[in-house]
C-alpha cells in the first residue's frame, strides 16, 4: 500500500530520478515545452514549479540554488532573464499538461508540459462567439442579416466578384415590353 507517499519513485533509484528531473527541468526552460509521459510529466510539476518561483527574486543565492536543481548554465540564465521577466505577476501555476494520447510500443499515457506564458498559439487565439442557435425555423430575413453581418467585405477589386447572368427563367417572366428575342 502507498498511504502517505507523496512522491512518485517512477521506478528509479533516487540519484537516476534526480537526474532526470534535473535534465527534464532544463529542457523545459530552454525549449519552453516537451514531449513526456503523463506521470514524469506531474513529478515534473512539482519539481520546476518552486524554481520558476524563486527566479522572481533575482540574487546570487536564489541563482546558486537554481543551479544545483538544473546542473545547466543556460538553464539558469535563461530561467532568470526571459522567464522570470513574463510570470513576475503570475501568482503560480507556471506549467500545463496537454495529454497527448497513449504512446505505440507500451500504451503509456503521453501529454506535452509547457510553460503557460510561452504557448503563442493559445496566446494569440480569440475564441469566436457562435450565434447560438434553436431547433424552431426563423424567418429568410434573419438568416439573411446575419450571413451578412458574418461575411467579411472584399477589399481589392480582385475580390469582388462579378453578378452571374440572368438565367432562361428570369427572362421569360418579364414583361411583354422587356422581352429579348432568343436567337
Amino acid at each position: 500500500m502507498r498511504h502517505q507517499n507523496r512522491i512518485n519513485h517512477l521506478g528509479r533509484t533516487s540519484a537516476h530520478r534526480k537526474a532526470m528531473l534535473s535534465n527534464m527541468a532544463a529542457s523545459l526552460i530552454l525549449h519552453k515545452r516537451i514531449t513526456t509521459t503523463l506521470a514524469k510529466a506531474k513529478a515534473l510539476r512539482s519539481y520546476v514549479e518552486p524554481l520558476i518561483t524563486r527566479a522572481k527574486d533575482d540574487s546570487t543565492h536564489s541563482r546558486r540554488i537554481a543551479f544545483s536543481y538544473l546542473q545547466n548554465k543556460d538553464a539558469v540564465t535563461e530561467l532568470f532573464r526571459e522567464i522570470s521577466k513574463k510570470i513576475m505577476e503570475r501568482p503560480g501555476g507556471y506549467t500545463r499538461i496537454l495529454k497527448t494520447g497513449m504512446r505505440a510500443g507500451d500504451n503509456a499515457d503521453m501529454c506535452f508540459i509547457e510553460l503557460v506564458d510561452y504557448n503563442v498559439a493559445m496566446l494569440g487565439k480569440k475564441e469566436e462567439v457562435k450565434a447560438k442557435t434553436t431547433r424552431r425555423g426563423r424567418s429568410g430575413a434573419k438568416k439573411a442579416e446575419e450571413t451578412e453581418k458574418q461575411t467579411p467585405a472584399p477589399k481589392d477589386e480582385k475580390e469582388v466578384k462579378k453578378p452571374k447572368k440572368a438565367s432562361r427563367k428570369t427572362e421569360e417572366t418579364k414583361g411583354p415590353e422587356e422581352e429579348k428575342p432568343l436567337i
